[in-house]
């Protein structure tokens, strides 16, 4: 597979190298594209001499054709990987703007296209930075997370250029996924993970054991298939996994209105998060609950029932499909059988958490898929595994519902 490597100007140029010699080892061919910035920190005979081709770096060479280069590398690449992307380069891709060679290859590709910035934390976090990253993002553009620790300005956190290994990771996931055949290449899904926290003062909180480790497997799985996914993501201590887009709450109100805005265009829905069920009647205290004597009485409200919510919003249209989970202790199966007919949803996951070995918390788990015509028993297995039954399930339901657009 031919790959497009364009690297940009910033210290982490020097990183790139590495990234072209671990594609390089993986069978990839590597095409360099410079910018006129990313020379200053690095020779372009370095790539020459690492990709055996001629570095490109100049949208107008001289000589016959070479002014449509950059439509016949287009056509060529499998993939075109921008590492480190810079703010600038960043910010042109956003908007359209195509004024050398890597830019005008961007709009010119129908390749996937994977981002590993790299920048000051400030630059990073700045709101037209994290906005032209969502553009990108809704455009299905992938991104590996930068990482955190020593940046060249002197700084520390977060900002520096991901290492090389896990750029080229992410790159052989996105080529995997990118292959034709994919029930879920193109789709949008849209799945929750891990806890809510009801806060009950400045210190104390109500919530739940769960670690999002089920609903972020289930995030990755789908986005290794090629689906474009947004995760909306209770307090957990996980990474997001890559290529995600994702959004993080703290209440079941937030993730109600979160997952509210994300709906509109979703194909699939996956309600793995373990919202909590009830919230402080007034909120939370202002200041912290003094301890006496006596007992602590408190009033406790419904949260709102997000999955009800995604079910009746949907109505009667086919998409998004959606699926539920119900975690009980003891068998789950007469109320999962409830649960898929009162909120109108096509799958419930239905697993027992009061075993020691699944559920809230572990590595593993087991469940049943219940939908309207079957049961489908997943015996103990790791989540990677279980997210990859419950992905089966769902291309299974997708299978004759053209994208969502």
């Amino acid at each position: 597979m031919l790959i497009g490597l364009g690297v940009t100007g910033g210290i982490g140029a020097y990183k790139a190298v590495e990234v072209a010699r671990g594609l390089q080892k993986r069978g990839h061919e590597v095409a360099a594209i410079m910018t006129r910035s990313a020379r200053k920190f690095v020779g372009e005979v370095t790539f020459e001499a690492i990709t055996r081709r001629p570095v490109i770096t100049d949208q107008f060479a001289r000589g016959v054709n070479a002014g449509v280069e950059h439509i016949a590398l287009a056509t060529d690449i499998g993939l075109l990987l921008i590492a480190p992307a810079t703010a600038n380069v960043i910010g042109k891709l956003a908007n359209g703007i195509a004024d050398d060679f890597l830019t005008s290859l961007y709009l010119a590709t129908r390749a996937p296209v994977l981002l590993a910035p790299a920048m000051n934390t400030n630059m990073l976090e700045h709101p037209a930075v994290q906005r032209n990253l969502q553009t990108l993002a809704a455009r299905g553009v992938q991104v590996v997370d930068p990482g955190e620790g020593f940046l060249a300005c002197g700084w520390i956190g977060k900002g520096r250029l991901a290492e090389p290994e896990a750029i080229v990771q992410a790159a052989e996931r996105l080529l995997a996924r990118a292959q034709p055949g994919g029930a879920l290449l193109g789709r949008r899904i849209l799945v929750s993970a891990g806890p809510t926290y009801e806060d009950l003062d400045p210190v104390r909180y109500l919530g739940n054991r769960s670690s999002g480790r089920m609903g972020y497997a289930i995030a990755a799985e789908a986005s290794r298939r090629g689906a474009h996914v947004v995760l909306v993501s209770g307090p957990t201590k996980l990474e997001a996994p890559a290529g995600v887009q994702i959004e993080r709450v703290r209440s079941a109100h937030e993730m109600a209105r979160a997952m509210t805005a994300h709906q509109p265009g979703m194909d699939a829905i996956v309600m793995a998060a373990a919202v909590a069920d009830y919230t402080p009647e007034d909120g939370a205290a202002a200041k912290k609950i003094g301890k006496t004597d006596a007992p602590l009485t408190m009033t406790f409200v419904r949260t709102p029932d997000i999955l009800a919510s995604l079910g009746r919003a949907r109505g009667d249209a086919a998409t998004p499909i959606l699926v539920g989970f119900a975690a009980e202790t003891g068998d789950p199966r007469e109320r999962a059988r409830r649960k898929l007919a009162s909120k109108q949803v096509d799958l419930i996951v239905a697993n027992d958490v009061s075993r020691e070995d699944a559920g809230f918390d572990t590595e593993t788990n087991a469940a049943v898929l219940v939908s309207a015509d079957e049961e489908v028993e997943l015996p103990l297995q790791p989540k990677t595994q279980m997210a990859a039954a419950i992905l089966d399930r769902v291309e299974q339901l997708l299978a004759r519902i053209p994208a969502a657009r």
